[in-house]
């Protein structure tokens, strides 16, 4: 009986170890996903730069939460929603995916997050700039790091406009990106006495924007404003130069660009234009050296697309720490309530919204004679304070509900 007695209670504390166990970390493994565009037009924006960014926040964090191990797995989506909600609802039940980061594409990032609405899931989109994800179409459990149309617009088309660039001429991705972008400058380009003379839409991954740039030459603009993104961006500031647009005194305002297309399209041909960035790797001696380990392992320099990833990765697992599980109410609560201070944002809050707030930059590429260094890309122009950059829960139209 002594023996049974032993054996039962070595059974039941078992049991009990077990039972606490799982309610710390389901599955003995926390799995993120990175789920982007790592083929198509925006391989270099995020891509598999945005994975190794994400493994780097797990490897800084210690490689495990709550005793057990961080997992990270990614796919391709290859900008198309029904592939990614594919992809999002097999990683969700099937192989235990606890979170969903990065979200390239906008129409992605919104049939993303609400199906992981529908699962309880948190979305931490770092790719996509819609800022309906935090306004019509928010959620309880998304989240928006990085950037959104809003602050692009607030940065970049403020600042040309109050530098003459009064007259604009859009050329916009035909997706909910593009029309976002578009709707949100137009509105900043009005606001600051500036018109819009007009808008063209063209394909993702078109290939001959020549009507188009001639359409914008003809209205009279002095500022096409480029609501696209990756390839389309590059591929269209190409044929500007060729066709002598911006030789002739018309500006390129490059509403979403980065460092990655920059470093593709060259000095040469992006000279002059101005972007707004969430984190450039010059600006600090912190920012220099995460940059200087990023590019030993990618090749390259981050943008704030890769950052933005790495902080994501960082705050999630932060708060997961915190809450003593990785059950997703509790977590998102703490998302909601921490404060972001880390290698990406400083002084970082995030929204009831879901949108986490810091401080953007307009910066102004530079000239390939002012260049002393390979990435040696970007001048600061100024910061836009993130409460300038972003909206409200009340201006965005955000209802919250479970």
């Amino acid at each position: 009986m002594r023996v049974l007695s032993k054996i039962l209670f070595a059974l039941s504390c078992t049991v009990t170890v077990q039972s606490a166990f799982a309610q710390q970390a389901s599955d003995g493994v926390v799995k993120i996903g990175i789920l982007n565009d790592q083929s198509g037009v925006y391989a270099d924006f995020g891509g598999k730069s945005s994975v190794e960014a994400a493994r780097m926040a797990v490897q800084d964090f210690g490689g495990k939460v709550l005793g057990v191990p961080v997992e990270i797995v990614s796919a391709d989506h290859q900008n198309k929603p029904d592939v990614a909600a594919s992809i999002a609802r097999q990683w969700y039940d099937t192989e235990k995916v606890d979170a969903i980061m990065e979200l390239t594409t906008s129409s992605v990032a919104l049939a993303v997050q609400g199906l992981s609405k529908d699962k309880k899931k948190i979305t931490i989109t770092t790719g996509a700039a819609t800022s309906d994800l935090t306004g019509k179409q928010c959620t309880p459990f998304g989240f928006h790091w990085a950037y959104d149309t809003h602050a692009l617009a607030v940065g970049t088309g403020g600042a040309l406009v109050e530098n003459g660039g009064n007259k604009w001429f859009f050329l916009t991705a035909d997706y909910a990106f593009g029309y976002s972008l578009e709707e949100q400058t137009s509105k900043f380009v009005k606001s600051k006495g500036g018109q819009v003379l007009g808008s063209v839409r063209h394909p993702l991954a078109a290939t001959d924007y020549s009507s188009f740039l001639l359409q914008a030459q003809s209205s009279g603009a002095n500022v096409i404003g480029l609501a696209n993104a990756g390839l389309d961006t590059a591929n269209a500031i190409k044929q500007a130069a060729e066709f002598g647009i911006t030789q002739g005194g018309t500006r390129l305002a490059a509403l979403l660009f980065t460092l990655a297309e920059v470093k593709g399209l060259g000095l040469k041909a992006a000279q002059g234009l101005t972007l707004t960035e969430g984190w450039y790797w010059d600006q600090s001696d912190e920012n220099r050296a995460f940059a200087k380990k990023f590019q030993e392992k990618t090749g390259r320099m981050p943008n704030m697309i890769h950052m933005g990833t790495y902080s994501a990765v960082m705050q999630y697992l932060k708060a997961v720490e915190k809450a003593g599980t990785d059950a997703t109410e509790p977590v998102a609560k703490l998302l909601h309530e921490m404060p972001v201070q880390d290698v990406f944002a400083k002084n970082g809050k995030v929204l009831p919204n879901g949108r986490m707030v810091y401080d953007m930059y307009l910066f102004q590429v530079k000239k390939p004679e002012e260049s002393k260094s390979d990435w040696d890309m970007y001048k600061q122009l100024a910061k836009v304070p993130g409460d300038q950059a972003y909206l409200s829960l009340a201006e965005s139209g955000c209802q919250l509900t479970q």
